[in-house]
């Protein structure tokens, strides 16, 4: 990687360090809404369903935008982009704070949502600085800046209730204009850029930067963000609510509660980064699965009560998760999602490594775009049962699907590489081209073959 040449390691560091301040402060300001909404929703009686939607709006905008930051991240550095995206959003959610109605209050989310789109832009930012065998624990170390979500929930409970929600939302542009001011004064531009500014080349065009998209291994990727990211960030504006309401606590123990689940999910990412340098991305893809298939399947029992006929009479009794239960599977949840996190985009820099910023902002979108249905399908759903743990079953059918797609895709992809194989599996699961590559090269030889190795854009498609 020729553009890391004189790059020495407190550069990297002190890179890491300002990107990740960055994209904790933009995530909290990104979730705000899980707790001032709760109060929104009482002075403008709201229902679940439109509560949903608010929560979810500036969800969307979040998700959308990576798309496109990703491509001007790559054109323009993330040095710019990232100071600019952080002001324009400190002025909205400024101006939220003058919102009356609730469709004003939709419109003003949306401008809110920008702050999610600063992951893709720290994400490519942050690669620049790296070697590819240093950058999983490097963007796992950024990624835990989804403590955002746990800053919010911990700290705009006492903002709320000491100065009130507009004042709380001033509170929050302020942080987050001065936080922008300090990136721009205090970063420099990233390696790759600076070596294309200096030797006069020219940044990739945005259709060349879409042309991976065409692979169906891409938006694979993009479903399983769409629960590990996606769900991560639909259960931390959704568990406010839905301690308040099922276990009726106060806004400020609820939030707290909130919080202990969004902060594993988000520190322990670092922890998934250097995991899947370790061990290998998928399977920590696959431990992050089922484990969380078998938490989400003990939240979703709902509350059931039984009749048995016993020989003296009926005996009747009722099954049902207390709080403290439900606060540690939801930290557990949150565990096993902040591995999953790291480990997806881990395999981006491998696969695509000139398209970090494209196929990162689709995955990020896709993932992003879980946090806005998702809330809005957790208050259809429970507006139609009324079983408040409906929400935990939804998740349990999203993360099914995606173990069992994913493990097709593994299986295909290994018979593709070494049909020889037959039904055996590899021991390691190998994902990275090379490693791969002499691995499957070592079993075929056992079995005769002569050249297994496949180019590299065949072995993407077959584990597509």
């Amino acid at each position: 990687m020729k553009h890391l040449e004189g790059v020495t390691r407190p550069q990297q560091y002190r890179a890491l360090t300002l990107s990740t301040l960055a994209f904790t402060t933009c995530f909290a300001v990104w979730t705000i809404f899980s707790i001032i909404g709760i109060k929104i929703k009482q002075d403008l009686g709201l229902n679940e369903t439109q509560f949903g939607i608010l929560v979810a709006t500036p969800i969307l905008t979040g998700s959308i935008s990576r798309l496109f930051l990703g491509i001007w991240t790559e054109q323009f550095g993330g040095r710019r982009v990232f100071s600019l995206l952080m002001l324009i959003t400190a002025a909205c959610v400024f101006l939220l704070s003058f919102v009356e109605s609730y469709a004003m209050f939709l419109v003003a989310a949306l401008g809110v949502g920008l702050a999610g789109g600063s992951f893709i832009v720290g994400i490519a930012y942050t690669s620049y600085w790296f070697e590819k065998e240093k950058q999983g624990t490097a963007l796992g170390i950024f990624g835990a800046g989804n403590a955002g979500a746990a800053v919010t929930n911990f700290a705009a409970p006492f903002l709320l209730l000491a100065l009130g929600w507009e004042q709380t939302a001033v509170v929050y542009a302020i942080v987050l204009a001065v936080v922008a001011v300090g990136f721009w004064v205090f970063s420099k531009e990233d390696p790759l850029t600076r070596s294309r500014r200096g030797g006069g080349g020219k940044a990739t065009s945005a259709r060349e930067q879409l042309e991976p998209l065409r692979y169906l291994q891409v938006w694979r990727f993009a479903l399983y963000y769409f629960f590990v990211f996606g769900a991560f960030v639909a259960l931390a504006s959704y568990l406010p609510r839905y301690y308040v309401g099922a276990y009726d606590v106060s806004i400020a123990v609820a939030g707290s509660l909130a919080a202990l689940y969004t902060l594993p999910a988000s520190v322990f990412r670092a922890l998934g980064g250097w995991m899947s340098d370790r061990y290998g991305a998928r399977a920590i893809m696959y431990l992050t699965f089922i484990a969380s298939l078998v938490c989400l399947f003990l939240l979703a029992y709902p509350e059931t009560s039984y009749v048995v006929q016993g020989k003296e009479g009926e005996i009747a009794f009722t099954l049902a998760m207390p709080l403290w239960g439900v606060v540690v599977l939801t930290v557990l949840l949150g565990f096993f999602m902040s591995l999953g996190k790291a480990a997806v985009f881990k395999h981006i820099p491998v696969y695509y490594p000139e398209n970090v910023g494209s196929v990162g902002g689709l995955v990020g979108m896709i993932g992003g775009l879980g946090g806005f249905f998702l809330p809005i399908l957790f208050g259809a759903v429970l507006d139609l049962t009324g079983i408040w743990t409906s929400s935990y079953m939804v998740l349990f059918v999203l993360v099914a699907v995606s173990l069992i797609w994913m493990h097709g895709a593994i299986r295909r992809m290994e018979r593709a590489r070494v049909p020889e194989l037959g039904e055996e599996r590899y021991r390691y699961l190998p994902e990275i081209q090379g490693p791969a590559a002499r691995y499957a090269g070592r079993q075929a030889s056992q079995a005769g073959a002569s050249d297994p190795t496949p180019p590299h854009s065949s072995s993407r498609n077959a584990e597509a």
